[in-house]
Order: structure tokens, then C-alpha cells, then sequence
């Protein structure tokens, strides 16, 4: 997890835009787009827990992009949205082994920014590029270095979490962001 470590270490020694490890990306995405993207990521594994809104500091509660991102990820504001949305939607892609090695306690194994893009969908990273002012290839390289980093975080043992418990994990992960 050294990649989230050093952006929410940036986050909080005065701008996530100030961490090293520019190299943390061979694609060449830097902390900054990362640091757009988190908030996403999270407002995105959360859609599924508040479908009014609420996580993500987005701006958006209620509408624009956590819809968006409700409707890519199978959710749409009831139902199988959020992390397990997610997760779905990469299995459906022929990416179970990914997922599978995000959530468990195992190395992480990589995803492109094309799996990214057909995960996603052309509108869903469109919704994404726009609302964090990058290109869609740059929100899609971002998500690919992001994604397995943010799951693994909020699956520390291994296991997806129940309840309250996930909003608990994603509040926690925004907060140090927020510092």
C-alpha cells in the first residue's frame, strides 16, 4: 500500500501534491491526479451505502457523478452499488483474480487503464475525467494505479466489510486525506 501511504502522507505535510514518488506510476500520473481521484474512488465504494449522497466530497450529494457512478457499478442509488458493485463489475469483466488479490491479504495484482476503461464504461470515465478536470486516459491510468490500493485499505483482513463498517473505513481513509 505504499502508493495511498504516501499520498495521504502528502496529504497531510501540506498538499498531496507535494509527495515524492512521481515514479509511483510508469504511466507517468502524478500525486495531484491522484489526489483528484481519491475522493472519487471513495464517494465511488461508498455509493452503495448512502444513496442520497454523503461520502466522497464531491459536491454532488444526490446526483451528478455518485449516479453515474451508481448506474456503471450496478447500483443506481438501491441496491449493488459501491465496493461489492465494484467487485461484481470486475468479475463480469473477466477480472476475478484482481479483485480476488485486492481484497485478500496477498500482493495486489495490477489492472490497466484499458481494463479500467471497459470496467468502466465509456460514460463512466467521462463522468470521472470530468468531475476531477483530468483527461480520461489520465483518470483511467489514476483508477488503475488507485483502485487496488483503496480496496485493499478497506479489506485489511481479507474479508469485504459488513455493515456500517465500510462507511466507517471510508470516512476514515477521507479524513487523513482531508488533513
Amino acid at each position: 500500500m505504499g502508493m495511498l501511504e504516501d499520498l495521504l502522507a502528502g496529504a497531510m505535510s501540506g498538499g498531496a501534491g507535494g509527495t515524492q514518488r512521481p515514479s509511483s506510476s510508469s504511466k507517468g500520473i502524478g500525486s495531484g491526479a491522484l489526489a483528484a481521484l481519491l475522493p472519487v474512488v471513495i464517494a465511488m465504494l461508498a455509493s452503495r451505502q448512502r444513496s442520497g449522497g454523503g461520502l466522497g466530497g464531491g459536491g454532488n450529494p444526490g446526483g451528478g457523478l455518485g449516479d453515474v457512478l451508481g448506474q456503471v457499478l450496478g447500483g443506481g442509488g438501491s441496491g449493488g452499488g459501491g465496493l461489492g458493485g465494484l467487485l461484481e463489475k470486475l468479475k463480469q469483466g473477466g477480472l476475478t483474480q484482481q479483485a480476488q488479490s485486492w481484497v485478500g491479504s496477498g500482493q495486489n495484482m495490477s489492472i490497466s487503464a484499458g481494463q479500467i476503461r471497459d470496467v468502466f464504461g465509456a460514460h463512466g470515465l467521462a463522468a470521472i475525467a470530468q468531475q476531477t478536470g483530468m483527461s480520461e486516459s489520465e483518470a483511467s491510468e489514476g483508477l488503475a494505479q488507485l483502485l487496488p490500493e483503496v480496496v485493499n485499505h478497506v479489506t485489511p483482513q481479507g474479508q469485504l466489510p459488513q455493515g456500517d463498517e465500510l462507511e466507517s473505513k471510508l470516512e476514515g481513509l477521507l479524513r487523513q486525506f482531508a488533513r
